[in-house]
């Protein structure tokens, strides 16, 4: 068994794709995961699976539009991806507030081309750092501000959590 993290894109944000933690537990046993542990009500969690990452965002997808009529994207991160995203903090040991620092985990690379036309300056303050299939985000006047929030990826899905809960998700994950 692999401790694995699963995020939700998209869910409990509003009104639409509204999960309650007990319900997403049940569809990640049904799945086949073990030692299932949530976080947060944003669609976050930790379990144990046998299988590929591949197969595990397949069944889950599968069990929450079956279960519970949802069709969102679901991305998993093994321990040691999480770790690895926690230790490449490219702003370590400076003090930012971690509401405003966000990890967008992606489903796959950004085109670097589409990377490279970014203005990074014109973005300032906000800055972006690239790492594997993440992005850091520091969104200096707030998320709901952010032009960050807003670059197009191209064909690439990102869900994005607060520092904060990626700490949390990879002290769950040890």
């Amino acid at each position: 068994m692999t401790t694995r993290a699963v995020l939700l894109r998209g869910v409990n944000v509003g009104r639409h794709h509204r999960i309650s933690m007990p319900d997403f537990r049940r569809v990640l046993e049904g799945a086949g995961g073990t030692d299932v542990r949530t976080y947060v009500q944003s669609g976050n969690a930790v379990l144990s699976w046998t299988g590929r990452p591949a197969s595990l965002e397949r069944a889950v997808a599968d069990g929450l539009e079956a279960e519970l009529g949802l069709r969102v994207p679901v991305t998993v991160r093994t321990a040691a991806e999480l770790h690895a995203v926690v230790e490449g903090n490219p702003w370590a040991g400076q003090e930012l507030d971690p509401k405003r620092f966000q990890v967008a985990f992606l489903s796959g690379p950004v085109d670097p081309v589409r990377l490279a036309a970014l203005d990074q300056e014109a973005l300032l303050p906000e800055r972006l750092a690239v790492g594997d299939r993440v992005l850091y985000l520091w969104h200096a006047e707030g998320v709901q501000r952010s032009r960050l929030a807003r670059v197009d990826l191209g064909d690439v899905e990102a869900t994005s959590r607060n520092w904060t809960t990626v700490t949390a998700l990879r002290e769950l994950a040890r």
